[in-house]
């Protein structure tokens, strides 16, 4: 058997391994192994206990350094590996947790690093990655909806330090503090409390209150939330497509545009 024969039977082999079912569930056990080590340092503990963790640490570290070795070397494009954005956060993750910084001023970025390796359970589980991508995607049209959520926040800010300023200045005392207070009356934490402190007062106000509810609660809120859910569909039908397409198989697209032909040639 040659070399290039060898390497390919062990290439082979790697990527059998990064697409075993098995070997992604220990992965995935480990991570939240991670997680739950990342916890246990935030108690007080006996010495022994400490230096056992620290070991089980360095050994999660370890693994996640033949993980992503398999990983590479199992890839069928390795020249293509880090253009995935995923594989480079990877990548990083185990090489800045490989550094021996435990004892040096960087000792708190080492501490972060291993919080975020906890991120990495989203690269492994492709529904996560999914919703991440959606959400991402979701981004631009949702910066829209925020623009004018801020919009809306500013105009009865200024309303209401203008008018509630003398009722209480703790929270209507400026447009910065009216927009807190407007901030904690949209998640309904004791609204009606702020709403009668001035309905005694000005007895229209409750005619602001439920305006601003309805613009904020219900109307933007549920806005961001179709969005989400909207572009979550797209990504879901994106990769069926890619299943479709990676299967040889025609997509849903293929599909609608052979039935609108259809449809054509009946008309005729």
């Amino acid at each position: 058997m040659t070399e290039t024969s060898k390497w390919h039977t062990l290439e082979h082999r790697f990527l059998r391994l990064r697409s075993n079912k098995l070997f992604e569930t220990v992965v995935v056990a480990i991570i939240v192994l991670s997680a739950l080590l990342i916890g246990a340092k935030t108690y007080a503990l006996p010495p022994h206990l400490d230096d056992a963790l620290r070991i089980l640490d360095w050994a999660v570290t370890v693994f996640f350094l033949v993980e992503i070795s398999v990983r590479f070397l199992g890839d069928p494009d390795r020249r293509r590996f880090f253009h995935h954005g995923w594989n480079i956060f990877d990548t990083l993750i185990v090489v800045v947790s490989l550094l021996p910084i435990d004892n040096s001023d960087l000792a708190l970025v080492g501490r972060l690093v291993r919080i975020f390796r906890v991120l990495r359970m989203v690269s492994i589980i492709p529904e996560l990655r999914l919703l991440l991508n959606s959400l991402m995607a979701a981004l631009p049209q949702l910066g829209y909806v925020a623009l004018m959520m801020f919009i809306i926040f500013y105009i009865y800010a200024a309303f209401g330090a203008t008018f509630f300023a003398e009722i209480n200045p703790v929270l209507w005392g400026d447009i910065a503090h009216a927009m807190l207070t407007l901030f904690r009356i949209m998640t309904f934490e004791d609204w009606t409390d702020v709403m009668y402190e001035t309905l005694s007062v000005h007895s229209w106000s409750w005619a602001y209150y439920l305006s601003f509810i309805f613009l904020s609660a219900f109307a933007f809120l549920n806005m961001i939330i179709g969005i989400v859910v909207g572009t979550m569909e797209q990504e879901h039908q994106r990769e069926r497509d890619q299943r479709a397409a990676d299967a040889g198989e025609p997509s849903l697209a293929d599909i609608q545009a052979q039935l609108d032909e259809l449809k054509a040639l009946i008309r005729r």
